[in-house]
């Protein structure tokens, strides 16, 4: 039988040390839900070890088929652009390594449960669904694609049965948390939870809690971190990448090799 293949999950990295703390407790609870999988974790900036040291070691250990899964919600520059480069690089000076690249997180019905578990845990109860609106609050992005999916994203966690969902931006798009919560507010919303659509703790997402926090929403809900829903969608995505043939998957997400 052949060796299953480890799973790299490749996080941005941040100066905020609360950023790496929450990425490593989210790959511990994938290893507990997976006994047996090797689950790595690296980082693109900031914060160690890099994806080329984890890489490294790993060709060291005889490994020769890897998964990597950007931690990352849309496809935007860095799913794009940074991951690839990354791996690539790596990967001109480890002749016989595979890399096979998994899909970025969203959009998932797993996401959606994790950010009503987030918003549950803040104190919002099912009774206060159809008299709540919610602003879906993400980092931000200048790339459309990812733009158009977080307003995707909005678009059908509305019809769950929340009074209204707005996507909101902390950076690089509008509109912004304060802005979208005050918008709410001025068409007469009773009830208004900010849900941030990020994973870990950083400069950005404080940001989004200031901002909800600045134009009066009653509720702020914490960052998707380590629910045990995100940890579930980190294996759907390592089997779907597992699932299929190296040689027949699509240049993006694409498959690398030395």
């Amino acid at each position: 039988m052949a060796p299953v293949p480890v799973l790299l999950v490749i996080a941005h990295g941040s100066r905020d040390p609360r950023h790496a703390a929450t990425v490593h407790a989210l790959t511990r609870r994938v290893r507990a839900l997976r006994p047996g999988l090797r689950v790595e974790t690296a980082f693109l900036d900031f914060n160690a070890p890099r994806v080329e040291q984890v890489l490294s070691a790993l060709h060291a250990d005889r490994v020769h088929d890897v998964v990597a899964l950007p931690l990352l919600l849309t496809r935007a520059f860095h799913a794009k652009a940074d991951v690839p480069a990354a791996l690539a690089e790596a990967l001109v000076r480890l002749p016989g390594l595979t890399v096979r690249v998994a899909d970025v997180l969203g959009p998932s019905p797993l996401l959606t449960a994790a950010l009503e578990l987030r918003l549950q845990e803040a104190g919002i109860t099912p009774a206060d669904r159809a008299t709540t609106g919610v602003v879906l609050a993400s980092a931000g992005s200048s790339d459309p694609e990812a733009i158009a999916a977080i307003a995707e994203t909005a678009r059908e966690w509305r019809h769950t049965g929340w009074c209204a969902v707005r996507p909101a931006f902390a950076s690089a798009a509008l509109p912004r948390t304060e802005d979208a919560v005050r918008a709410l507010r001025a068409e007469g919303v009773r009830r208004i939870a900010v849900a941030p659509y990020v994973i870990a703790p950083g400069r950005l997402p404080d940001r989004i809690a200031a901002g909800a926090r600045e134009a009066g929403a009653d509720v702020v809900a914490g960052v998707l971190g380590a629910a045990p829903q995100l940890a579930r969608l980190l294996l759907h995505r390592y089997e779907a990448a597992v699932a299929v043939p190296a040689a027949a998957r699509p240049l993006a997400p694409a498959t690398l090799s030395a």
